[in-house]
């Protein structure tokens, strides 16, 4: 590692990567598939209420055992996280409400998760963080819209960074499954003239921003879909903006200098990419995947639905539910993977077995290979049914590589100024 000296800028021969609520790695696998100049200087996992740390063995597994690969409440270690240049992780949609007291500011702050990376940033203030969630977090809470990622920017806007963030569909750029999910890149807002060039936001959504150059884009949907709020100009404080703030985020945004522009975009999606045929074993599976007696069970599931229910105040509804394509069709992508796969649940993936014609669940190794990982990267003494659980909270790792190779393109430009 290159020194700093007083009269000279700082300079890494390594991106020092500090990894969040890590799971089974699919951040660090897809960094590490990019370039060795990633180094995860240090990772967290832990999984609450669970004697037994399955994912975080499967980690160590695979990265090695380390002081610097933690299994504890990441709230009990935060003061253990060393200095890094990128922050990742994915972490649990929450309530990020906050309040005030006379006597202590800002605090009542749900959503614990974020406000530990939130005080992870304010302490070691890292050049870029890649987080990853739902895409329903730029939409709650449900009564006061928007709210919940206004938190988000606003506590970002206060420590110096700006932001961009794009809802991905995995399967829109050729991998397997329909998998929705945001990511959200911030950066130290003294490296815009980098990252940005200074241009408009739209240039940086449609043309030069972080995410386009990697997952292109047709354009905008609707010109109607659109919105332009300034989070430091409307709302005084954090505490304003979780009282106030309402908001239409749409799957495209950034924020500069506190400005948020956000509109609908239309991916280019990729012809021919791949489908459930091309994952699935050829060869056979085991007799405990084929669902036999279940089968009657998943269609009743699978189909229409019109159920007589009764609120809790007692006023009686029709609760309603459309009908899913049963078995799964071969020919295209998976749909969203869920902690459930596997199980009997409405939203198990059920195929045609392609050597036996019979119906099946998927394999924990299909399972992988929906977000693609190596094949039996779980299979590490997990139960079957954990390995599911673990595929369903992932990401795809191939979204990651491709995020990994633009996050290299901007490290050379920083270091170059």
């Amino acid at each position: 590692m290159d020194i700093e000296n007083k009269n000279t800028k700082k300079s890494y021969n390594k991106i020092r990567v500090v990894e969040l609520f890590a799971g089974v790695g699919g951040f660090r696998l897809g960094f590490e598939r990019t370039s060795k100049k990633f180094d995860t200087i240090w990772a967290n996992q832990w999984e609450p209420n669970r004697s037994k740390q399955w994912a975080y063995e499967c980690y160590v597994q695979h990265f090695g055992e380390s002081k610097n690969h933690v299994n504890d409440d990441i709230s009990k270690v935060i003061n253990d996280v060393p200095e890094h240049d990128l922050l990742v992780g994915g972490f649990p949609c929450q309530d990020y409400s906050v309040a005030r007291t006379n006597a202590r500011g800002i605090e009542g702050k749900k959503g614990v998760l974020w406000w530990n990376i939130h005080e992870i940033i304010k302490k070691r203030h890292p050049r870029f963080s890649l987080l990853e969630n739902v895409d329903r977090l730029i939409k709650s809470p449900a009564k006061q819209r928007g709210r919940d990622f206004g938190i988000m920017l606003r506590t970002l806007h206060d420590e110096g960074y700006d932001v961009e963030w794009r809802v991905i569909n995995a399967a829109d750029y050729g991998h397997v499954q329909r998998r929705r999910r945001v990511f959200i890149f911030a950066y130290k807002r003294e490296l815009s003239n980098v990252v940005n060039q200074n241009q408009s936001q739209e240039n940086v959504l449609l043309k030069d921003g972080f995410f386009v150059k990697k997952f292109p884009i047709k354009g905008k949907v609707n010109p109607l879909k659109e919105t332009s709020v300034s989070i430091v100009k409307v709302y005084k404080d954090l505490v304003e903006v979780s009282d106030k703030f309402t908001a239409t985020f749409y799957n495209a945004g950034s924020m500069i200098n506190g400005e948020i522009k956000s509109f609908e975009i239309e991916p280019k999606a990729v012809k021919n990419g791949k489908t459930l045929n091309d994952v699935i074993e050829k060869n056979g599976v085991d007799e405990k995947f084929f669902v036999n007696g279940s089968y009657a069970k998943f269609e009743y599931l699978k189909g229409t639905k019109k159920i007589p229910r009764v609120k809790p105040n007692g006023e009686p509804y029709i609760y309603s539910e459309g009908s899913m394509a049963f078995p799964d069709p071969m020919d295209r992508p998976a749909r969203t993977m869920l902690t459930s796969e596997g199980s009997i649940n409405r939203s198990t993936h059920v195929i045609l077995d392609p050597l036996t014609n019979f119906p099946r669940l998927i394999t924990p190794l299909e399972a992988e290979r929906f977000n693609g990982f190596d094949d039996n990267w779980t299979n590490t003494g997990m139960p079957e049914k954990f390995r599911y659980f673990c595929m369903g909270n992932a990401l795809v790792v191939p979204l990651i590589e491709k995020m990994g190779k633009q996050l290299l393109n901007l490290w050379k430009e920083v270091d170059a100024k």
